[in-house]
This record gives C-alpha cells, sequence and structure tokens, in this order.
C-alpha cells in the first residue's frame, strides 16, 4: 500500500458471519455511508451471489476453507489506500480477529463474534444452537442450513415468529458444515494450532467485543472469555454487551445505536493511519 498521511480511518470494512451473505450488513452499510465513510462489505469466496441463488445451489460453498477467506479478505484490505476500521459479526468476528493478527485494520470491532482457538467456554445454548449442524457426521461434507425454526432460536429469540420468518426468508442461506465441525466445538480437543489460532499475546489494532445478553449461539460468555484472553496484549481490547439483544443485533430494531455505538468506540481508538499496511 502507499504511504497516507496521519488521519482517522475513512472506510470501514463489514465481514458477514455464517449462514449469511454481505445482504446482512445493508443497513449499516446505508447508515455508514450517510455519514461519509466508505463501506465494504466483501464476501466469501462463492458467496458473491444472491441469497437466492445459494439456497438453490448451496454444493458450491460447501468445501470453502477459513484460510481461504482469510487470505481473500486480507487481499481486500491490502489493496486500500489506508488501514480501515474492520467489523465482524458472529464468524466474521473470527475472521475479524485473524486479520487483526495478521497486522491488518486501524481498529477491529467484532459482534456476538464467534471465538478464535483456545476458548473452552461452550454454554447449553450454543450447543443447541448448533445441533443442526452437529447431529450428523455427514454435514462436515455439506453446507447445512437452519430451519425457519432453528434459525429463529439461534439468530432472532428476541422477535416475533413473524419477524423471524422475515429475516430468514431474506437473509438465511447454508453454512459450511466442516466450519461448524472444526471450529464450533471441537478445535480445542484437537493437538497443535487450528486455523482459528491467534497469538494472543501480540500486538494488534486495538479491539472491541461487543456482546448481545439474550445471544443464544454466541452468549456473552463466550466474547466475555474470548476478550479475557488478550489480557497478555499490549493492545487495547474493550468488552461492551447491550441488554435484551439476540445474535441479530446487527438488523433487529434498534441496531443502529449499535452501529453507531462499534463506529464511535472505533475512530476514537483506531491506531494512527501513518503508513502501508502490512500483513
Amino acid at each position: 500500500m502507499p504511504d497516507h498521511p496521519n488521519t482517522e480511518p475513512d472506510t470501514v470494512v463489514l465481514v458477514h458471519g455464517l449462514w449469511m451473505t454481505p445482504r446482512s450488513w445493508e443497513g449499516w452499510v446505508a447508515h455508514y455511508e450517510a455519514k461519509g465513510l466508505t463501506v465494504l462489505a466483501p464476501a466469501y469466496p462463492g458467496f458473491e451471489i444472491e441469497v437466492e441463488a445459494l439456497r438453490e445451489n448451496p454444493d458450491i460453498i460447501a468445501n470453502l476453507t477459513v484460510t481461504e477467506t482469510v487470505d481473500h479478505l486480507a487481499k481486500v484490505i491490502e489493496s486500500l489506500s489506508a488501514p480501515p476500521i474492520i467489523m465482524g459479526h458472529s464468524f466474521g468476528g473470527t475472521l475479524t480477529q485473524l486479520l487483526l493478527a495478521r497486522g491488518l485494520g486501524a481498529a477491529g470491532v467484532v459482534v456476538d463474534s464467534a471465538p478464535t482457538e483456545g476458548v473452552r467456554v461452550n454454554p447449553i445454548s450454543q450447543a443447541r444452537s448448533l445441533f443442526p449442524a452437529l447431529k450428523n457426521p455427514a454435514n462436515r461434507h455439506k453446507a447445512v442450513a437452519f430451519t425457519p425454526d432453528e434459525f429463529h432460536y439461534a439468530f432472532t429469540n428476541t422477535l416475533t415468529e413473524e419477524e423471524s420468518l422475515a429475516a430468514w426468508e431474506r437473509y438465511a442461506i447454508a453454512a459450511p458444515g466442516n466450519w461448524v465441525w472444526e471450529y464450533g466445538l471441537f478445535a480445542n480437543f484437537k493437538p497443535g494450532h487450528q486455523d482459528t489460532w491467534v497469538d494472543y499475546g501480540a500486538d494488534r489494532a486495538p479491539l472491541l467485543f461487543i456482546a448481545g445478553e439474550k445471544d443464544h449461539i454466541m452468549p456473552p460468555s463466550v466474547n466475555r472469555s474470548n476478550a479475557k484472553h488478550y489480557a497478555k496484549s499490549p493492545a487495547l481490547t474493550d468488552y461492551r454487551e447491550f441488554p435484551g439483544r439476540d445474535h441479530w443485533i446487527c438488523a433487529a430494531p434498534g441496531w443502529e445505536e449499535v452501529a453507531d455505538h462499534a463506529l464511535d468506540w472505533a475512530l476514537r481508538n483506531a491506531s494512527p493511519v501513518t503508513g502501508a499496511v502490512t500483513s
């Protein structure tokens, strides 16, 4: 990347989670663009097509790997003229942490984040939420979708059935079952470092964890534990919990409060933009 003057970030990169596409960020994109920011919401490789097309042919994303996805997102960020703010929801939060660990970004915000390796908190509600993917070992080689009822429990448990169904119809797709098997509950039981490992003691850009009090699939206890793992890092790590919010925190009524807090924190704490991004 070319050198650039010392200034605060003017670009936000939004990283979607599993069972979602960049469409899930449509409210945040418009909200941040209205504030004069450049906003990118890159898709995982293969996720570039519309929700409806992915529902018809989910096999095209079944074999995607985490490494391929992080490499793809890193190239997007490295192509920018200055380090951006990186925000990720759910597994996008894991990916955001991996990107920060590569030295990318001026600040990071992870919302209802899936954990990186070493976080051993697995609440009952999380196991129940992930059960549709974990109930059959054959799902490791498939793209696995939530039914409307399963989505309501895992993502939108504070919404009415009608509100949840509307969200499922507009946004929900299948997800690579292997990701759930490898990183959802079992990564910590394998020897050696896995694809979601980060060096918790290393320096990096400032990082904020945002959790929803009522989140079933990535409860606050998971996010608090993940944040505490960075205790030995010299970098700033912060945590904020929003009462009454579920995993649909980025699109449920009142999401603007969450978006504004995330952006305000990131702009206030971002590392000075003084040189080229490193990877």
